[in-house]
């Protein structure tokens, strides 16, 4: 990987035009971040833009990340200025888990919204949610819980959302599904590592081999012992280039003369990462 991740296709940088000008209709924008990296998933252009709208932090695949590090998050987004967001919360789009607290925080600030309309002698109105993200975050899953399934399209790989749609969740929410966005240039190396171990970057951009190998770095940092469960390996200190070899030779990566697929064993080792299969880990901490 070079020093900068650049993936920001003509879509991208067209759709970042339209959210910038579908704010100005919008009473609340709902950011979604990816629980195991709460702060590379933030996009901080997406912040340049807001303006008066509230603003909802809610914490995606709460499921494969550590319950106690999400706690901690969510307290320092409660608490920090340079965040100042309005709430925050974490959700699981696929069980459903944190969908009322979430349902219940857009309802508050729609009754804001029109005692502020009542006090200029207008009408009540829906209240009108932008949800937004880095690619893969689970917007259009959150849609579908919020209005009932089938109403937004999915998908694993990032980039699946193009186009930005009105959703109706009953007659006093409006959400508006925006496709991932990221920014022009992520300059942060770690950052851009882990936001494509995740699956927010289109992994055909990115050095699979390299990602696999620092994903084992955190896992031998963070959680060893899942190494050793889900492998049936030892970390004996040997660079993660000879680790992810060894795992290719335990699931059978196996080329013609007994070597070792490399590319293969790293789209194991990243896939399982991303389904949960190594644990509940959470790839930063709060400083």
């Amino acid at each position: 990987m070079t020093d900068k991740i650049n993936w920001f296709p003509g879509h991208m940088a067209k759709a970042f035009r339209k959210a910038e000008e579908n704010l100005k209709l919008v009473d609340l924008v709902i950011e979604l971040r990816d629980a195991r990296i709460p702060r590379s998933s933030s996009n901080p252009s997406l912040l340049e833009l807001i303006e008066e709208q509230q603003r909802i932090i809610a914490l995606t695949k709460i499921d494969l990340a550590r319950p106690e590090e999400t706690k901690k998050w969510l307290a320092y987004f409660q608490e920090s200025p340079e965040e100042n967001c309005w709430a925050a919360l974490g959700i699981n789009a696929v069980s459903g888990r944190g969908q009322d607290k979430l349902i219940n925080l857009i309802h508050q600030v729609r009754q804001k919204v029109n005692q502020k309309r009542q006090e200029k002698g207008l009408n009540k109105r829906s209240v009108r949610a932008m949800v937004a993200g880095v690619p893969n975050s689970g917007k259009s899953t959150l849609i579908n819980l919020l209005a009932g399934g089938g109403r937004a399209k999915t998908g694993s790989q990032p980039g699946v959302t193009r186009g930005q749609q009105w959703i109706k969740v009953g007659d006093k929410i409006e959400l508006l599904d925006t496709p991932g966005l990221l920014w022009p240039d992520i300059t942060d190396k770690e950052m851009g590592y882990r936001l494509a171990i995740c699956g927010s970057v289109n992994p055909d951009v990115v050095d699979r081999e390299l990602l696999a190998c620092r994903l084992l770095d955190y896992l031998r940092e963070l959680s060893p012992n899942s190494l050793k469960q889900r492998y049936g390996v030892t970390d004996r200190g040997e660079h993660s280039y000879d680790l992810l070899a060894e795992i290719g030779r335990k699931r059978g990566c196996l080329q013609s003369g007994g070597r070792v697929d490399r590319q293969r064993a790293a789209r194991i080792v990243l896939r399982e990462f991303q389904e949960g299969k190594l644990g509940r880990l959470t790839l930063e901490k709060v400083k």
